[in-house]
Protein backbone atom coordinates (compact mmCIF):
# COMPACT_ATOMS: atom_id res chain seq x y z
CA UNK A 1 0.00 0.00 0.00
CA UNK A 2 1.43 3.81 -0.95
CA UNK A 3 1.75 5.72 2.29
CA UNK A 4 0.97 9.46 1.76
CA UNK A 5 1.87 11.71 4.53
CA UNK A 6 -0.90 14.70 5.05
CA UNK A 7 0.93 16.18 8.04
CA UNK A 8 -0.45 19.47 8.51
CA UNK A 9 -3.62 19.22 6.50
CA UNK A 10 -7.37 20.00 7.63
CA UNK A 11 -10.34 17.55 6.26
CA UNK A 12 -13.86 17.65 6.17
CA UNK A 13 -15.43 14.24 5.41
CA UNK A 14 -19.08 13.84 5.54
CA UNK A 15 -21.34 11.11 5.89
CA UNK A 16 -18.41 9.38 7.68
CA UNK A 17 -19.80 7.49 10.73
CA UNK A 18 -19.62 4.06 8.75
CA UNK A 19 -18.59 2.52 5.31
CA UNK A 20 -16.24 4.13 2.99
CA UNK A 21 -16.44 7.19 4.93
CA UNK A 22 -15.21 6.36 7.77
CA UNK A 23 -12.31 4.77 5.72
CA UNK A 24 -11.16 7.52 3.84
CA UNK A 25 -11.45 9.44 7.45
CA UNK A 26 -9.72 6.59 9.29
CA UNK A 27 -6.95 6.51 6.72
CA UNK A 28 -6.33 10.44 6.71
CA UNK A 29 -6.05 10.92 9.80
CA UNK A 30 -3.69 7.93 10.21
CA UNK A 31 -1.61 9.62 7.57
CA UNK A 32 -1.34 12.58 9.45
CA UNK A 33 -4.08 14.74 8.57
CA UNK A 34 -6.60 16.52 11.15
CA UNK A 35 -10.22 15.43 10.46
CA UNK A 36 -13.63 16.74 11.08
CA UNK A 37 -15.91 14.04 10.77
CA UNK A 38 -19.64 14.70 9.80
CA UNK A 39 -22.52 12.18 9.75
CA UNK A 40 -26.46 12.41 10.60
CA UNK A 41 -25.93 10.28 13.62
CA UNK A 42 -24.98 11.92 16.59
CA UNK A 43 -24.21 8.80 18.31
CA UNK A 44 -22.39 7.19 15.44
CA UNK A 45 -20.40 10.30 14.67
CA UNK A 46 -18.69 10.41 18.21
CA UNK A 47 -17.87 7.17 18.13
CA UNK A 48 -16.33 6.72 14.75
CA UNK A 49 -14.03 9.72 16.06
CA UNK A 50 -13.41 8.19 19.07
CA UNK A 51 -12.35 4.81 17.36
CA UNK A 52 -9.87 7.00 14.86
CA UNK A 53 -8.32 9.32 17.77
CA UNK A 54 -7.92 5.54 19.33
CA UNK A 55 -5.92 3.99 16.68
CA UNK A 56 -3.66 7.66 16.61
CA UNK A 57 -5.57 9.32 14.58
CA UNK A 58 -6.82 13.45 15.39
CA UNK A 59 -10.47 13.56 14.50
CA UNK A 60 -13.47 15.40 15.81
CA UNK A 61 -17.29 14.62 15.09
CA UNK A 62 -19.36 16.95 14.08
CA UNK A 63 -23.57 15.79 13.38
CA UNK A 64 -25.51 17.34 11.39
CA UNK A 65 -27.76 17.02 8.09
CA UNK A 66 -25.44 17.02 5.85
CA UNK A 67 -27.61 18.75 3.15
CA UNK A 68 -27.93 21.66 5.35
CA UNK A 69 -26.73 24.80 4.53
CA UNK A 70 -26.10 25.84 8.15
CA UNK A 71 -24.74 22.76 9.14
CA UNK A 72 -21.95 22.84 6.23
CA UNK A 73 -20.63 26.28 7.41
CA UNK A 74 -20.59 25.04 11.08
CA UNK A 75 -18.31 22.17 9.27
CA UNK A 76 -16.00 24.98 7.84
CA UNK A 77 -16.10 26.98 10.23
CA UNK A 78 -15.39 24.76 12.84
CA UNK A 79 -12.87 22.87 10.87
CA UNK A 80 -10.70 26.37 10.16
CA UNK A 81 -11.52 27.53 14.26
CA UNK A 82 -9.83 24.26 15.14
CA UNK A 83 -7.36 23.18 12.91
CA UNK A 84 -6.57 26.54 11.73
CA UNK A 85 -7.25 25.83 7.74
CA UNK A 86 -8.87 23.82 5.32
CA UNK A 87 -7.37 21.93 2.81
CA UNK A 88 -9.65 19.03 1.69
CA UNK A 89 -13.60 18.58 1.40
CA UNK A 90 -14.87 14.94 0.99
CA UNK A 91 -18.46 15.10 0.27
CA UNK A 92 -19.00 11.49 0.54
CA UNK A 93 -22.69 11.62 2.06
CA UNK A 94 -25.39 9.99 0.06
CA UNK A 95 -28.81 8.15 0.39
CA UNK A 96 -30.22 5.92 -1.91
CA UNK A 97 -33.80 5.37 -2.66
CA UNK A 98 -35.03 2.59 -4.55
CA UNK A 99 -38.53 2.72 -6.63
CA UNK A 100 -40.08 2.30 -9.79
CA UNK A 101 -39.96 5.80 -11.90
CA UNK A 102 -43.67 5.22 -12.61
CA UNK A 103 -44.19 5.40 -8.91
CA UNK A 104 -41.39 7.58 -7.44
CA UNK A 105 -42.82 10.25 -5.19
CA UNK A 106 -42.00 13.66 -4.78
CA UNK A 107 -40.97 13.40 -1.64
CA UNK A 108 -38.41 10.72 -2.05
CA UNK A 109 -36.98 12.51 -4.71
CA UNK A 110 -36.95 15.64 -2.89
CA UNK A 111 -35.10 14.49 -0.25
CA UNK A 112 -32.73 11.70 -2.58
CA UNK A 113 -31.71 15.34 -4.11
CA UNK A 114 -31.37 17.17 -1.17
CA UNK A 115 -28.72 14.90 0.51
CA UNK A 116 -27.00 13.94 -2.98
CA UNK A 117 -26.55 17.03 -4.81
CA UNK A 118 -27.56 19.90 -2.61
CA UNK A 119 -25.33 18.82 0.03
CA UNK A 120 -22.86 18.08 -2.34
CA UNK A 121 -22.50 21.21 -4.39
CA UNK A 122 -22.73 23.44 -0.96
CA UNK A 123 -20.45 21.96 0.93
CA UNK A 124 -18.25 22.33 -2.45
CA UNK A 125 -18.87 25.97 -2.75
CA UNK A 126 -18.14 26.88 1.10
CA UNK A 127 -15.21 24.78 1.26
CA UNK A 128 -13.57 26.49 -1.77
CA UNK A 129 -14.66 30.16 -0.45
CA UNK A 130 -12.21 29.25 2.50
CA UNK A 131 -9.55 27.46 0.20
CA UNK A 132 -9.41 30.49 -2.18
CA UNK A 133 -9.48 32.92 0.93
CA UNK A 134 -6.46 30.99 2.50
CA UNK A 135 -4.51 31.00 -1.05
CA UNK A 136 -2.88 27.75 -0.70
CA UNK A 137 -5.23 25.69 -3.16
CA UNK A 138 -6.83 22.68 -1.96
CA UNK A 139 -8.88 19.61 -2.89
CA UNK A 140 -12.42 18.63 -3.17
CA UNK A 141 -13.95 14.79 -4.26
CA UNK A 142 -17.08 13.76 -4.98
CA UNK A 143 -19.02 10.62 -4.69
CA UNK A 144 -20.02 9.37 -7.68
CA UNK A 145 -21.55 5.31 -8.07
CA UNK A 146 -21.26 3.28 -11.08
CA UNK A 147 -24.76 3.30 -11.18
CA UNK A 148 -24.23 7.18 -12.74
CA UNK A 149 -22.32 5.36 -16.07
CA UNK A 150 -25.04 2.24 -16.07
CA UNK A 151 -28.42 1.99 -16.06
CA UNK A 152 -30.43 0.10 -13.52
CA UNK A 153 -33.74 -1.21 -12.39
CA UNK A 154 -34.90 1.29 -9.58
CA UNK A 155 -32.37 3.38 -9.51
CA UNK A 156 -33.02 6.47 -12.37
CA UNK A 157 -32.93 9.10 -9.83
CA UNK A 158 -30.37 7.93 -7.85
CA UNK A 159 -28.24 7.23 -11.14
CA UNK A 160 -28.94 10.27 -12.05
CA UNK A 161 -27.99 12.25 -9.06
CA UNK A 162 -24.57 10.59 -9.00
CA UNK A 163 -24.08 11.08 -13.12
CA UNK A 164 -24.46 15.06 -11.66
CA UNK A 165 -21.75 15.21 -9.45
CA UNK A 166 -19.61 13.93 -12.33
CA UNK A 167 -20.38 16.60 -14.42
CA UNK A 168 -20.39 18.61 -11.25
CA UNK A 169 -16.74 17.39 -10.95
CA UNK A 170 -15.64 18.38 -14.27
CA UNK A 171 -17.21 21.75 -14.38
CA UNK A 172 -15.70 22.81 -11.02
CA UNK A 173 -11.98 21.48 -12.46
CA UNK A 174 -11.86 23.68 -14.71
CA UNK A 175 -13.43 26.90 -12.46
CA UNK A 176 -11.52 26.56 -9.67
CA UNK A 177 -8.16 25.50 -11.41
CA UNK A 178 -7.22 28.92 -11.28
CA UNK A 179 -7.30 29.04 -7.53
CA UNK A 180 -5.30 25.20 -7.12
CA UNK A 181 -8.10 23.45 -6.65
CA UNK A 182 -8.77 20.28 -7.71
CA UNK A 183 -11.61 18.56 -8.08
CA UNK A 184 -12.57 14.84 -8.97
CA UNK A 185 -14.93 11.59 -8.09
CA UNK A 186 -14.86 8.50 -7.65
CA UNK A 187 -17.54 6.01 -8.92
CA UNK A 188 -17.58 2.76 -6.75
CA UNK A 189 -18.91 -0.47 -7.41
CA UNK A 190 -20.39 -2.86 -5.31
CA UNK A 191 -18.80 -2.34 -1.94
CA UNK A 192 -19.15 -4.37 1.18
CA UNK A 193 -20.49 -1.82 3.93
CA UNK A 194 -22.26 -2.49 6.99
CA UNK A 195 -25.25 -1.01 5.00
CA UNK A 196 -25.03 -3.38 1.69
CA UNK A 197 -24.49 -6.37 4.57
CA UNK A 198 -27.88 -5.30 5.94
CA UNK A 199 -29.67 -4.63 2.50
CA UNK A 200 -28.95 -8.20 1.43
CA UNK A 201 -27.11 -10.90 3.71
CA UNK A 202 -26.07 -12.57 0.43
CA UNK A 203 -24.45 -9.61 -1.02
CA UNK A 204 -20.61 -10.43 -0.43
CA UNK A 205 -21.61 -13.74 -2.20
CA UNK A 206 -23.54 -12.16 -5.33
CA UNK A 207 -21.09 -9.22 -5.95
CA UNK A 208 -18.17 -11.60 -6.13
CA UNK A 209 -19.57 -13.54 -8.73
CA UNK A 210 -20.22 -10.61 -10.19
CA UNK A 211 -17.60 -8.58 -10.18
CA UNK A 212 -14.86 -9.91 -12.97
CA UNK A 213 -11.80 -9.54 -10.22
CA UNK A 214 -13.97 -11.95 -8.51
CA UNK A 215 -13.80 -10.33 -5.17
CA UNK A 216 -16.36 -7.14 -4.35
CA UNK A 217 -14.86 -4.62 -3.61
CA UNK A 218 -14.11 -3.19 0.42
CA UNK A 219 -14.34 0.12 1.76
CA UNK A 220 -10.56 0.34 1.66
CA UNK A 221 -10.36 -0.13 -1.86
CA UNK A 222 -12.49 3.30 -2.42
CA UNK A 223 -10.42 5.43 0.52
CA UNK A 224 -6.81 4.81 -1.10
CA UNK A 225 -8.10 5.93 -4.59
CA UNK A 226 -9.33 8.60 -2.35
CA UNK A 227 -5.96 9.30 -1.02
CA UNK A 228 -4.67 9.15 -3.89
CA UNK A 229 -6.86 11.70 -5.66
CA UNK A 230 -6.16 13.84 -2.05
CA UNK A 231 -2.58 14.13 -2.32
CA UNK A 232 0.59 16.07 -3.96
CA UNK A 233 0.92 12.84 -6.75
CA UNK A 234 -2.63 14.00 -8.34
CA UNK A 235 -2.07 17.54 -8.36
CA UNK A 236 -2.63 17.40 -12.12
CA UNK A 237 -5.74 15.44 -12.14
CA UNK A 238 -8.42 17.09 -12.04
CA UNK A 239 -12.33 17.04 -13.87
CA UNK A 240 -12.30 13.46 -13.59
CA UNK A 241 -14.11 10.68 -12.57
CA UNK A 242 -12.33 7.24 -11.52
CA UNK A 243 -14.02 4.19 -11.29
CA UNK A 244 -13.40 1.52 -8.82
CA UNK A 245 -15.44 -1.56 -9.30
CA UNK A 246 -12.92 -4.29 -10.46
CA UNK A 247 -14.04 -4.26 -13.89
CA UNK A 248 -17.89 -4.21 -13.23
CA UNK A 249 -18.82 -1.83 -15.50
CA UNK A 250 -17.02 -3.44 -18.76
CA UNK A 251 -19.74 -5.87 -18.84
CA UNK A 252 -22.25 -4.77 -16.40
CA UNK A 253 -24.46 -8.13 -15.48
CA UNK A 254 -27.02 -7.32 -13.04
CA UNK A 255 -27.99 -8.97 -10.25
CA UNK A 256 -31.43 -10.53 -9.52
CA UNK A 257 -34.27 -8.57 -9.59
CA UNK A 258 -34.20 -8.76 -5.64
CA UNK A 259 -31.07 -8.11 -5.04
CA UNK A 260 -30.32 -4.39 -4.40
CA UNK A 261 -26.90 -2.74 -6.16
CA UNK A 262 -24.34 -0.76 -3.71
CA UNK A 263 -24.83 3.06 -3.59
CA UNK A 264 -21.08 3.01 -3.23
CA UNK A 265 -21.60 6.13 -0.90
Amino acid sequence: MTVYSFRNKTAVVTGAGTGIGYEIARQLALSGASVLLNDIDEKLAAEAAESIRQQGGNCLPLPGDSSSLGVIGQMVKTAVREFGHLDFAVANAGITTFGSFLDYTPEQFHRLVSVNLQGSFFLAQAAARQMTKQGTGGRILFMSSVTGHQAHPNLAAYGMTKAALEMLARSLGVELAPHRITVNAIAPGATLTERTVQLEPDYKATWDRLTPTGTVSMPGDIAHAALFLLSDNARQVTGQSLVVDGGWSAVSPAPAPDVPDSSGA
